[in-house]
C-alpha cells in the first residue's frame, strides 16, 4: 500500500463509503481532532510517571481509533463494518476516575496547569479532547454523530484532569490552585 495516493491533491478526501468532501469539512475537521488528541495520549502514555497507566492509556488510544473510524465514516453510504464503542468503555474511564479520586486531595479550587513537562502534557490532552467533543457536538447538529461518542469524550476530559492531579500526586509536584485576582 502506498502512503501516498495524489487523490487529496486539489483538496478533497474520500470518507469511508466513498463519499468525497472539502478536506475543511467539519467531519474532517473532528476525526483530524480525535486523531491530535489520540497522538497526545501517547505522548502522556510515554512519559515516565505513567508506567504503571500504559494499559489503561493505550485502551483509551484505541477507542479514539474506533472514535476515528466512526467519525470517518459516510453514515450513509457506508458499508464497511466499523467497531463500535460501548457502555462498558465509559464505565472503564469512570472506574478509572474514581479509584484515581479515592487517594487525592478533596479539589477545592480551580487547578492551574503547569508544574512539571509531563502534567502539562496531559493537561494539552484534555485541552484538545474537550475540543473534540466540540466538534463531535457541532457536527451531531447536521450529521450522525453516535451519542456514546460524545459521553467517552466527555468523560475522557475528565479522565485526563484526574489523571494530571494523579501526577502531581505521583511526582510531588504541588498542585498550583488558581486565585482570582479581585
Amino acid at each position: 500500500m502506498k502512503i501516498y495516493t495524489k487523490t487529496g491533491d486539489s483538496g478533497q478526501t474520500s470518507l469511508i463509503g466513498g463519499t468525497r468532501v472539502s478536506k475543511a469539512h467539519l467531519r474532517i475537521e473532528t476525526y483530524g481532532t480525535v486523531d491530535e488528541l489520540n497522538s497526545y495520549i501517547g505522548l502522556v502514555c510515554d512519559q515516565p510517571v505513567n508506567a504503571g497507566r500504559q494499559g489503561i492509556l493505550q485502551e483509551i488510544q484505541d477507542r479514539l481509533f474506533t472514535i476515528g473510524s466512526s467519525l470517518a465514516s459516510d453514515p450513509d453510504k457506508s458499508k464497511m463494518k466499523i467497531p463500535d464503542l460501548k457502555e462498558e468503555d465509559i464505565t472503564l474511564l469512570e472506574t478509572e476516575i474514581d479509584s484515581m479520586t479515592s487517594n487525592l486531595p478533596e479539589l477545592r479550587n480551580f487547578i492551574l496547569a503547569g508544574g512539571h513537562q509531563s502534567i502539562s502534557f496531559a493537561h494539552v490532552a484534555r485541552c484538545v479532547c474537550r475540543r473534540a467533543e466540540r466538534l463531535c457536538i457541532a457536527l451531531q447538529e447536521n450529521e450522525f454523530v453516535a451519542d456514546l461518542v460524545i459521553k467517552y469524550l466527555n468523560r475522557l476530559s475528565d479522565y485526563l484532569f484526574t489523571l494530571c492531579r494523579a501526577m502531581h500526586q505521583d511526582l510531588q509536584v504541588p498542585e498550583k490552585p488558581w486565585k482570582a485576582r479581585m
